[in-house]
């Protein structure tokens, strides 16, 4: 099993690691959307809205496949939580632009609320 870690994408804030690579998958832990830190240590801030969160959340995924020399076109399952079911076509638009033709399975996961009052987290696995 080897861990995977990049600085491009938020830093874990528990007892957990950004990715995983086992048996051939890569497991990448949930992404929320934060925005990139302003600077080495600090803290990130969440994107505003939906959308934003949404494109942040897949830049981290972006680039901790990346860090596993992957990209999104090797995503083979894809786990999207909301806490609002009314967020959904926001959320898939921006989903759909950042996969293009790549169609992984999914999962749409309607949640009470997410951590940091995160509008949406996003986790998948990739084969690589």
């Amino acid at each position: 099993m080897e861990l995977i870690h990049t600085q491009q994408a938020t830093p874990p804030a528990g007892h957990y690691s950004q990715a995983v690579r086992a048996n051939g998958f890569i497991f990448v832990s949930g992404q929320l959307g934060f925005l990139p830190p302003a600077a080495p240590g600090a803290r990130p801030a969440l994107a505003s809205g939906a959308a934003a969160q949404t494109r942040e959340a897949l830049r981290s995924v972006r680039a901790i496949l990346e860090a596993a020399g992957a990209s999104l076109a090797a995503v083979a399952s894809v786990t999207v939580y909301i806490p609002d079911v009314g967020l959904w076509d926001e959320v898939n638009k921006v989903y759909e632009q950042c996969f293009g033709e790549h169609r992984p399975a999914r999962a749409i996961v309607p949640t009470r609320e997410l951590h940091y009052g995160a509008l949406v987290e996003i986790s998948v696995v990739a084969v690589g």
